[in-house]
């Protein structure tokens, strides 16, 4: 249980002087360990080495020297956006919200404090830390980063280049997309019903003129992005689910993607398949290998844009009244769809800066 991690690690000093136990900690919670069987020496545990980046539930402050937590918090405290930006994993919104939080609360006094970022948990704080101690020139590996959540593999530059993507979630009875650009601001957030999904036998006729429908009200955007899911082929009972999931997938891609005769390889595909357990992850809603729902952090994300200055998301306010009440717990307005289409295009955004 993560509420008594504290109580497995309880110190072994005063009775063994040279060996501690390893235990076993919650594996939902970023300071979890990895299970192992063994014991490990006392002072390598009271070492001034940096921590490492495995999710270790020693506190941050006593995994480094004096000197170095005042390295460390020199820069976090008054270092320019730009150059917290260059740091391993602050390019993007966690750069920002380092300036958001110092200018609201005062500078870092200790390096546990870095945690209350947002976006900035242990695990990702001990990367950043040991990055501001070790600066080491980055090595180019976006093909192989970016292949991770993104299929067909693309050229970074093609995305980075992109000012704005339609982000678009097929259910088992209706599409939603949402519309995001660069600079984090929803354009158009929707979703249609479709009357024909999982009737009987799959007419194609049926399937088209629903998919249809809906690509005729898509907005222009340099991408399409379509979320690809991840059902078990060893659940036989999901196989109606699946083939209904294919199925409509292929007809976006098909109607989306422009046909170029011949085909130019200096073109990039305009419609491309995000991983929806990359999304997951991104957001901490992976239990095991299900997703749980994201609606909390949608509506935390529409209450941000009213109170924020710098809101991770912004909404144009038709659209946060439209919306105010369909993410609420036991609402029956169907409103998963609509959910995830908005954080496969944020997780799309913030993953890419990361990468």
């Amino acid at each position: 249980s993560g509420g008594q991690s504290g109580l497995l690690r309880r110190s072994l000093r005063g009775s063994l002087p040279e060996l501690e136990l390893r235990y076993l900690q919650c594996t939902c919670c970023w300071r979890s360990r990895i299970p192992v069987a063994g014991f490990e020496t006392l002072n390598a545990s009271l070492s001034s080495e940096p921590c490492k980046d495995d999710g270790s539930s020693r506190p941050l402050d006593a995994c480094y020297t004096s000197e170095q937590r005042a390295a460390i918090l020199q820069l976090l405290n008054n270092g320019s956006p730009a150059e917290l930006a260059s740091i391993k994993l602050l390019r993007g919104r966690k750069s920002i919200n380092i300036v958001e939080h110092r200018s609201k609360n005062g500078p870092f006094k200790s390096l546990e404090s870095v945690v209350d970022v947002p976006l900035l948990k242990h695990k990702s704080a001990v990367v950043v830390f040991n990055s501001i101690l070790n600066p080491v020139k980055k090595e180019r590996k976006v093909r192989i980063q970016l292949a991770r959540f993104i299929k067909p593999e693309v050229d970074r530059s093609w995305l980075e280049e992109a000012s704005s993507l339609v982000s678009i979630v097929c259910g088992t009875n209706k599409i939603a997309w949402a519309h995001v650009d660069r600079q984090m601001m929803v354009l158009d957030w929707q979703q249609q019903e479709c009357p024909n999904f999982l009737k009987g036998t799959y007419m194609a006729s049926a399937y088209l003129n629903d998919v249809s429908a809906v690509v005729s009200l898509l907005p222009p955007a340099s991408f399409y992005l379509i979320e690809k899911s991840s059902i078990s082929v060893q659940n036989t009972a999901l196989f109606p689910v699946m083939a209904h999931m294919r199925t409509v997938e292929a007809m976006l891609f098909a109607l989306l993607e422009p046909r170029i005769t011949p085909p130019e390889p200096n073109i990039p595909p305009r419609v491309l398949n995000m991983m929806r357990t990359a999304v997951g992850r991104h957001f901490g809603l992976m239990v095991g290998e299900s997703r749980t729902s994201g609606a909390q952090i949608v509506r935390q994300m529409m209450t941000e844009s009213v109170t924020e200055k710098l809101p991770r998301v912004n909404f144009p306010q038709e659209l946060l009244v439209k919306y105010r009440n369909y993410f609420q717990m036991g609402s029956r307005r169907g409103g998963d769809e609509l959910c995830d289409a908005l954080l496969q295009a944020v997780a799309f955004y913030e993953l890419l800066c990361e990468s």
